[in-house]
């Protein structure tokens, strides 16, 4: 059965797929939708209460919460399915490449992985960043540089399995060259299981970008980002705790759709439920 009718029979799946297919409609639409300028000053009207002008209220500068909660998702939401497309890309390259050569090159490859993967992944994040300095493309990079090995070890494993199947074996006896065997046969043999890991990790990579941007490391202002919103709300949480809640439920509920889409995707693509449905 069509992984896209087992997705159908999820309701959870269903759910997940349209809330993240809305924030990103949201995002991609926000310069066009008449919402007020993110950036816009206005201290007069600083902690306006929730109502029909201001939806989500103002916060200490002014600025409409609300705008500013759509546009951040550009640098939020985009930012992280940015670099996790980088991260899956490199990885993949990587891992198919040492998985399906298994010779001097796979033991280069890995040994590299490994010694990426002896450091924390957050303290190497914090480590890069706060060499080159705070920004959207350093926060890339260290996320990057941090992620690839893992996903270099785990496609290199898919395609050791697949390398030793019947239809790789006849690929190569029929003269098939090493490239056109990774490319045709091999990469989407491994598809299913990275869309699966990058689906669920996704989520880790949001709350990254959001805990770098708290930190004051990540986006800078005056661009919009939830993580940074959450900081400028942390200093009047006392006496407004309102402030908190837009950019915090945003960022649990995207989190949330993520990773609840990655297990319906991984349950659609295990081979025991694919079993049970032709049985």
């Amino acid at each position: 059965m069509p992984l896209w009718i087992r997705l159908k029979r999820d309701r959870v799946a269903l759910l997940c797929m349209g809330f993240l297919s809305g924030v990103l409609v949201l995002g991609l639409l926000a310069p066009m939708l008449p919402l007020p300028d993110p950036t816009l000053i206005d201290i007069r009207d600083k902690f306006a209460p929730w109502s029909w002008h201001h939806p989500f209220g103002t916060d200490q500068l002014g600025r409409d919460v609300l705008s500013r909660l759509i546009y951040g998702i550009r640098a939020t939401v985009f930012l992280s399915l940015l670099t996790m497309a980088i991260t899956a890309g490199l990885g993949a390259s990587i891992g198919l490449v040492a998985g399906f050569f298994r010779n001097r090159i796979d033991d280069v490859l890995m040994r590299i992985c490994d010694v990426m993967m002896s450091f924390p992944s957050e303290v190497m994040i914090l480590a890069i960043v706060g060499m080159m300095g705070p920004g959207l493309e350093n926060v890339v990079i260290a996320n990057v540089a941090a992620k690839w090995p893992w996903y270099a070890r785990m496609i290199r494993s898919i395609v050791r399995q697949h390398s030793d199947k019947d239809y790789i074996r006849f690929a190569k006896v029929a003269g098939g060259s090493s490239i056109r065997i990774m490319m045709r046969h091999l990469l989407p043999g491994t598809a299913g299981e990275l869309f699966v890991l990058t689906t669920l990790d996704t989520g880790s990579v949001i709350l990254m970008i959001s805990a770098l941007s708290f930190l004051g490391l990540g986006v800078q202002p005056p661009t919009p980002e939830w993580g940074m919103m959450l900081n400028e709300a942390k200093e009047v949480m006392t006496m407004y705790p309102l402030q908190m809640i837009p950019a915090g439920m945003a960022i649990l509920l995207v989190v949330a759709a993520f990773n609840f889409l990655g297990d319906s995707l991984r349950d659609a693509l295990d081979p025991k439920y694919v079993g049970r449905e032709r049985s």
